[in-house]
């Protein structure tokens, strides 16, 4: 998908590119191929490949889910890598204000440096784990959205992101096509972290056969203080 492809086809679901952000759009592709020269950030670096499997991938859920994004929502994004969907996200919706988790202080150097150059405000970077943020009292049920894209199974997954949101607030993640039995297998795992799915849609990225599924599971009571269990356990042992 060319730059102006990826414009028309946001124009035809109602969602205007200014100016700025179609600059914005560019800058963060052209950073990302540069950064990923010396740092390992994505193994597609191509410019349609870029703005499809990256950046469209990413906003998926705003474009087909829009009443998840409330107005100046509180998001986090868990394991964002080179700040997929939460950036992309961003971008369209300046008036979110979005936290990103990531484990490697490489990653989050490149995100600082991405961050600056964009002119975003509102983001926060935080280095570490999920399950030891998801334990900290500044982020533990603080969110009104929690995102997450290519990172574990989703009981695994679950169990990483559904602290962060608060009652009443929401968990999306963004699934391949596994993502219909990954389902299945985390219907334990959300109840306990006090979870209830509310969709599962499936969505077929443009110009491919690829599908995606975007699950959106409501936090409708606290999660148990246990959970998230200690780095490496909810992956080792998945609830």
């Amino acid at each position: 998908m060319k730059p102006e492809e990826f414009k028309q086809y946001l124009a035809d679901r109602g969602v205007e590119l200014t100016d700025q952000k179609v600059t914005q759009f560019q800058q963060y592709f052209k950073f990302l191929v540069e950064t990923n020269e010396h740092v390992n950030l994505t193994a597609i670096t191509a410019e349609e490949d870029v703005y499809l499997k990256h950046f469209l991938d990413s906003i998926l859920p705003l474009l087909e889910l829009p009443a998840a994004f409330v107005q100046n929502a509180r998001v986090i994004d868990i394991g964002a890598g080179a700040g997929f969907p939460s950036l992309p996200i961003k971008i369209l919706r300046p008036d979110l204000t979005v936290t990103i988790v990531d484990s490697l202080n490489k990653r989050i150097k490149f995100l600082g440096d991405l961050v600056i150059m964009l002119s975003l405000d509102n983001v926060e970077l935080v280095h570490g784990r999920a399950e030891d943020v998801g334990q900290d009292r500044r982020y533990r049920e603080k969110y009104d959205l929690v995102t997450a894209r290519a990172v574990a199974r989703l009981n695994t997954l679950s169990e990483y992101c559904l602290p962060f949101a608060k009652v009443g607030g929401a968990f999306v993640a963004l699934k391949g096509p596994r993502g219909e039995s990954e389902l299945q297998d985390s219907a334990t795992a959300i109840a306990k972290l006090g979870g209830k799915l509310r969709t599962n849609q499936v969505v077929t990225l443009p110009e491919t056969a690829e599908q995606r599924m975007l699950t959106v599971i409501d936090k409708v009571k606290a999660t148990p203080k246990k959970y998230p269990r200690q780095a490496g356990m909810p992956n080792k042992k998945p609830l």
